[in-house]
């Protein structure tokens, strides 16, 4: 038996109005993961800054925050880019307010053999992960203590940081260095009333997963299900529950800490449960 499903699309887990007057801003959040953060968000009164690259993102993003009931802004930015950074927050002040809660959701991943990455692939995501998790959240917390107001910072990790993950070298050390840097940071800007935290997702499917797929991604699905103790895998509206939680007035005493959302899959990683070692050139050869 999986364990059960949760509430129904559309529920809210905090009071109506508990993000009233609130500005967020989610990299990345036009898509997936993302998008499901933001629609969360605006569900319950924010105003929800979609930052992406892509116009095209960002517009799917803002009327996904639309349809939820909530004000959307659509916000152009390279987070490996400082300058790029601090135009954008500029942009989200001047139209919506000042932000009061940020989500570091853009990321930056494909497998390939550690031996074969050329220096770019380390560089494209470990600037994506790493420098711009740093960057937007420096520029972040410059601005909410200039203005002698708290905040939230939500950085998206994942369980691989501490485990390692073969296959994704430049992934796995960059979301290792957000698990440090959520750590110090928490730290450090506890004095200004700051919290920083980080959720680790497990297998959640969205559109973005099933396009790529193509067709017989539902067999896919119930093929990772099988996999995880859970019997079943992640709705996106959990992981946007989880977001709204842990930035939200009723997490205010919780700063600095890792929320694993996987239906305990990464504590199976031990060597009596799982199937023998390939190695990663051939595991990628297969799934070609």
């Amino acid at each position: 038996m999986p364990l059960p499903e949760p509430p129904p699309a559309g529920g809210r887990m905090l009071p109506v109005g508990t993000y009233d007057g609130q500005v967020v801003l989610i990299t990345g959040g036009g898509t997936g993961l993302g998008r499901g953060m933001a629609v969360e968000f605006a569900r319950l009164g924010a105003a929800v800054a979609v930052a992406s690259r892509d116009p095209a993102h960002r517009a799917e993003g803002v009327a996904a925050v639309e349809e939820a009931g909530g004000r959307g802004l659509g916000v152009s930015v390279d987070v490996r880019d400082p300058a790029g950074v601090a135009a954008a927050f500029d942009e989200v002040e001047a139209a919506v307010g000042g932000v009061s809660v940020l989500v570091n959701n853009a990321a930056g991943n494909f497998q390939v053999p550690a031996e074969a990455m050329s220096p770019n692939a380390w560089r494209a995501v470990a600037g994506i992960v790493l420098d711009g998790t740093f960057f937007c959240s420096a520029e972040f917390a410059r601005r909410r203590v200039r203005d002698g107001q708290p905040g939230a910072i939500l950085n998206i990790g994942a369980t691989y940081a501490w485990t390692g993950g073969p296959g994704a070298a430049h992934s796995a050390a960059a979301k290792a260095g957000v698990v440090n840097l959520t750590q110090t940071l928490s730290v450090e800007w506890a004095a200004y009333g700051i919290r920083v935290n980080s959720l680790a997702p497990g297998v959640f499917p969205h559109d973005d997963v099933d396009a790529r797929w193509g067709e017989g991604h539902e067999e896919r699905m119930r093929e990772r299900a099988a996999s995880i103790p859970a019997g079943r895998v992640g709705r996106v509206r959990e992981l946007g529950w989880a977001a709204t939680y842990l930035c939200s007035p009723y997490a205010a005493y919780v700063s600095g800490h890792h929320f694993v959302i996987d239906g305990a899959n990464w504590h199976r990683r031990h060597g009596f449960s799982m199937p023998p070692y390939v190695p990663i050139p051939d595991l990628m050869r297969g799934s070609g």
